[in-house]
């Protein structure tokens, strides 16, 4: 077995631009593009504050885990318990759908107003009808949150309303984002919907809430062109934050902000959006691969088919500032050759790697494209036998 490396093709590309370079009075900030995974903007990215409502990402991931196995439908329809009737003292200041308790409501609108409305209700109604309690709920999070990478997130409830245990990342909000994004595709454009009328409240107060409360709170999606989603959040201790994506001419960014003190959610989008349009003006992205591509084809000994195709899970791309005119990007393909049969689909199999000027700048696992089996016993002597006598 010899390791080989493969120089795939070169390209003219420039370097990333610099964190320092944008400024914002939110405590935290942060910006990746989407592809490459490059951080374009990191202020405190690390540092663990109230995620208000931005909890309700992590709600909806965990409902729409249960939507992707088939568990439920978006018809499905959910009981109204007592802790999410809207007569409770904690719902009065705080967004909602205003549900009473004993109604049914369906996955789709408890979707919905989450996203536009912010719904804390609605969490409740989900966290009680997935796992009995809203206790029991934060541990289905915590297990999603670990289950994609996110190591530092706890939880406290499945509203976001104030509680010790509600601690997120910038970084792992957008963590959460990517997730949203790519994993469930046919969902996701849901977060991009600008107006939510509930048409089943129970009483006159709560027509009269409802009447009135339509909008979405994420008023970067009216203000800026490509904008599709995700969360806002505001409590008054906290202030505003955003976790949002934007998407122009095929390229995406995603945004957070958290801790900024400005004049409502205007405001807040207006901050969100400079960040954003900082990202899309400074520095530019270039995918080379895209999943299910042939990067390369790897030789496999004693296999049933001679080679297997080498590709990527995710998109692979480079991240640079547009500025800075660098030379010389080159992507190489490193692996092991032959590999040894068999070789399942999926299996890292080698790895992609960026370099310019001699400095790595971005790497991902290759993978088999498909599964090669092992040939049969007289399939592996004839091959000795060809390998002996020098025969192709």
């Amino acid at each position: 077995m010899k390791k080989k490396i493969t120089a795939l093709f070169f390209t003219l590309l420039s370097g990333i631009a610099g964190a320092a370079e944008f400024n914002t009075k939110a405590k935290s900030a942060f910006l990746i593009d989407y592809d490459s995974g490059v951080e374009i903007v990191a202020k405190n990215a690390d540092t663990l504050m109230p995620p208000s409502s931005m909890i309700k990402l992590m709600t909806l991931a965990v409902l729409f885990d249960e939507l992707k196995a088939g568990n439920i439908t978006m018809n499905t329809r959910f009981p109204v318990g007592e802790n999410a009737d809207y007569n409770r003292p904690e719902w009065y200041p705080a967004s909602k759908i205003c549900l009473v308790a004993g109604q049914d409501i369906s996955v789709q609108d408890l979707i919905l107003g989450l996203i536009v409305l912010s719904g804390g209700d609605a969490s409740v109604v989900v966290a009680e009808q997935l796992a009995g309690s809203e206790t029991a709920f934060t541990l289905m999070m915590e297990k999603k949150a670990r289950s994609i990478g996110m190591e530092k997130s706890t939880f406290g409830n499945a509203s976001g309303l104030p509680n010790p245990n509600n601690l997120m990342t910038s970084r792992e909000l957008a963590t959460l984002a990517e997730h949203l994004i790519t994993d469930y595709p046919d969902i996701y454009p849901m977060f991009a919907t600008k107006r939510f009328e509930f048409q089943d409240h129970k009483t006159d107060w709560c027509r009269e809430w409802g009447r009135t409360h339509t909008m979405n709170y994420n008023k970067l999606l009216f203000n800026m062109r490509g904008a599709d989603g995700l969360k806002t959040g505001h409590t008054n201790e906290g202030g505003y934050g955003m976790v949002a994506s934007a998407k122009i001419g095929g390229r995406r960014l995603i945004a957070v902000i958290n801790g900024f003190h400005g004049k409502g959610h205007e405001a807040l989008a207006s901050e969100a959006k400079k960040l954003l349009e900082f990202g899309f003006a400074n520095t530019i992205s270039k995918v080379f691969f895209q999943p299910g591509d042939t990067v390369t084809e790897i030789p496999v000994w004693y296999g049933r088919r001679a080679t297997v195709i080498a590709t990527v899970m995710k998109p692979f791309a480079v991240t640079l500032d547009k500025d800075t005119d660098m030379k010389n990007v080159r992507v190489l393909a490193r692996f092991n050759e032959p590999l040894a049969a068999p070789v399942h689909a999926g299996d890292e199999i080698g790895q992609l790697i960026a370099e310019q000027n001699g400095r790595i700048i971005a790497t991902a696992p290759l993978v088999a494209k498909d599964k090669v089996s092992k040939t049969q016993f007289l399939g592996r002597v004839i091959k000795n036998i060809k390998v002996m006598f020098g025969w192709k």
